[in-house]
C-alpha cells in the first residue's frame, strides 16, 4: 500500500502546495497505484509535505519520494534524455524551487491581503484566543528567514524581477513543445509545471499571475498538464481523513 499525503484543491490550484502537485505527477508517470490522504505535518520529523508511506516505511520530501520509486521500480523518469538533457531539467527544477518559489511563498504569506484570504486558513483549528499570537510567531519566522536566505532583503519590485527572470527562462526552454523535451513529460516537468500553476493562480492578487499568463506556451502547457494529470485526481477532504 503507496499513501501520498498532502492536500486536494485549494487556492485555485489541484493542490496549495506545488510540491504536493509534483509529486503526485511523478508518481502518476512512473504508473504507481497509489491513495492520496491529508498530511498531519506534525506526525512526521520533518513536519513538511508531501511525504509517502510505502507500507511501513515513511519517506518525507518530493525528490526523495521520486527516488524511492524510481529505484524499487527500476525506472528512471528521465529515461531517454541525454546526459545534457538530464542536467537541464534538474538545472529547471532547481531554478523554479528556489527564486519562484521564495517569490509565490512571499506573495502568499507577506502580503497581508494575500495572507487573510489563503494561509490564514490553514489556523482557523487553534482557539481564537491563541490564534493571532500563532499566526504572528509563524510569520515573524517566515520573514526572518527570508532576511537570513537574502531574499527578504531585496524590494518587492526586485522580487518579481527574479520571478521574470525565470518565467522568461521557462518559456525560452519550452518553446512550441508540449513538454519542456519533447512530446513526453519528464521529471522537470513534474516540478515546473506545479509551480507554474502555483503562480498563476488568480485566487492571489500578485503580478506573479501576469508574468506566467503572458506567455501563451506555458498557458497552455499547465492546461495540458492539468487536464493530463489532475482532471481526475481524488483526494479526501480534512474532514473525511
Amino acid at each position: 500500500m503507496i499513501t501520498l499525503y498532502g492536500w486536494g484543491p485549494g487556492f485555485g490550484c489541484p493542490s496549495p502546495s506545488p510540491y504536493v502537485m509534483k509529486s503526485d505527477m511523478q508518481l502518476q508517470m512512473l504508473g504507481v497505484e497509489f491513495d492520496r490522504a491529508i498530511a498531519d505535518l506534525e506526525s512526521i520529523p520533518k513536519g513538511k509535505a508531501p511525504y509517502m508511506k510505502d507500507e511501513d516505511l515513511l519517506i518525507e520530501d518530493s525528490n526523495f519520494i521520486r527516488a524511492h520509486m524510481e529505484k524499487k521500480l527500476g525506472k528512471n523518469l528521465d529515461d531517454g534524455l541525454s546526459d545534457a538533457e538530464i542536467g537541464t531539467g534538474w538545472a529547471l527544477e532547481r531554478m523554479v524551487e528556489s527564486n519562484l518559489y521564495s517569490c509565490i511563498l512571499y506573495e502568499r504569506w507577506l502580503i497581508p491581503e494575500n495572507f487573510k484570504k489563503g494561509p490564514a486558513t490553514f489556523f482557523m483549528g487553534i482557539p481564537e484566543d491563541a490564534r493571532a499570537q500563532v499566526i504572528e510567531e509563524v510569520l515573524t519566522q517566515i520573514k526572518t528567514s527570508y532576511w537570513g536566505t537574502g531574499f527578504g532583503r531585496h524590494s518587492r519590485e526586485e522580487r518579481l524581477k527574479f520571478a521574470e527572470w525565470d518565467i522568461l527562462a521557462i518559456a525560452a526552454a519550452l518553446g512550441e513543445k508540449d513538454y519542456l523535451f519533447g512530446d513526453a513529460p519528464k521529471a522537470g516537468d513534474a516540478s515546473v509545471a506545479s509551480m507554474l500553476i502555483a503562480g498563476a493562480t488568480p485566487y492571489f492578487d500578485t503580478p506573479v499571475e501576469e508574468l506566467i499568463t503572458r506567455h501563451e506556451n506555458l498557458v497552455a502547457y499547465m492546461e495540458r498538464v492539468k487536464s493530463r494529470y489532475f482532471s481526475e485526481a481524488k483526494w479526501p477532504t480534512p474532514e473525511m481523513a
